[in-house]
């Protein structure tokens, strides 16, 4: 498609285009709150990221706010490089400016989980160095309906199943939006299409080595069985719900139970003690996911495997998540470690 052409269509706000019309009216809504703030928008060359590209377009057109579009290269394929520079060109000649962050470290093991870490640190040091506040990802109804089977085959709690919020933080200064999580991928590789004509496959995406991909491989069975994505988004929905009824109770409790210092957290043994397991898991987790300042909470097989030693053993210490735990009479201490050990 002509720059000209997609011009028209940014500007126009997909008036002449009646479903993308009405996701696009749905989308600016959303952003409303977060307009008139930069914003980051976390590109790969995908149909829902570049769908995601088209739609911060138009809003720029209409609200004129400040827009940075920002691929992370992880360097984890020798194409990788050479794939980043297609996508740069193609948002080029729809006069949109693509940043690419080059990834240095080596990726060798949990490479999903560990190219995601450094994906949003990137991303989080780039908005620090430009002042940017808000960072909008494309995650649609499928990446949020395969993230609850993943924490289902896990073992997770209501909090895990709960999937992706619409907005969460990923530090004190930087909102993470995920504005597209009602929104079908079929929906957004038709806007994808229509605007750019075109977008790129990631191979790692087919590879049935990684969890999600063999995930993703049940759509068609469930289908076929008449259970369809939309009736378990509903489900999550529902299940988000209760998620934040339980959160204002659990914030009475932990703020009662916590001592927070600058480098570590105290939280009182007597207290815990008396609270049953969902809370104290919780506890544990957000415990240690606000000193690590991890974005995701550590896993909870590993935090009930946890909870029972600290019901059994008197003194100790142990290694987690990037933290050491220590446990006396008195208090659970939970501190920054200099080395991981593996729990």
């Amino acid at each position: 498609m002509r720059r000209k052409n997609s011009s028209v269509i940014f500007k126009e706000g997909f008036i002449n285009q009646e479903e993308i019309f009405k996701i696009y009216s749905v989308f600016k809504k959303k952003l409303k709150p977060f307009i008139k703030k930069k914003l980051l928008v976390a590109v790969s060359g995908g149909p829902d990221s570049l769908a995601l590209t088209a739609l911060l377009k138009a809003v720029s057109y209409e609200k004129k706010c400040k827009i940075y579009y920002v691929l992370i290269d992880h360097n984890l394929r020798k194409e990788s490089s050479k794939e980043a520079q297609l996508v740069k060109k193609l948002l080029t000649k729809h006069n949109i400016n693509l940043f690419v962050l080059k990834n240095k470290k080596t990726i060798d093991k949990n490479v999903q989980s560990q190219a995601r870490k450094i994906r949003y640190d990137l991303l989080i040091e780039f908005c620090k160095k430009k002042g940017i506040s808000t960072i909008l990802t494309a995650h649609n109804l499928e990446d949020q309906v395969e993230t609850f089977f993943i924490r289902l085959s896990r073992g997770s709690g209501l909090h895990g199943l709960s999937s992706m919020k619409e907005i969460s933080k990923l530090e004190k200064k930087i909102t993470l939006v995920r504005p597209l999580l009602d929104i079908k991928k079929i929906q957004l590789i038709e806007i994808s299409k229509s605007v750019f004509g075109k977008f790129y496959k990631d191979p790692s995406n087919n590879d049935t080595k990684y969890l999600r991909t063999r995930i993703r491989g049940l759509k068609t069975i469930l289908e076929k069985k008449g259970i369809n994505y939309d009736q378990i988004a509903k489900s999550i929905k529902n299940l988000s719900s209760s998620r934040d009824t339980l959160d204002l109770y659990f914030n009475k409790i932990y703020k009662d139970l916590l001592i927070t210092k600058k480098k570590y957290i105290s939280l009182n043994l007597d207290k815990f003690n008396n609270l049953n397991q969902e809370m104290r898991m919780r506890v544990l987790s957000r415990s240690i996911k606000e000193i690590s300042k991890s974005y995701y909470l550590v896993r909870s097989k590993k935090i009930i495997n946890l909870d029972t030693k600290l019901k059994i053993k008197n003194n100790f210490k142990l290694s987690l998540s990037g933290c050491l735990i220590f446990k006396d009479k008195k208090q659970i201490i939970i501190k920054k470690a200099k080395k991981n050990r593996i729990l």
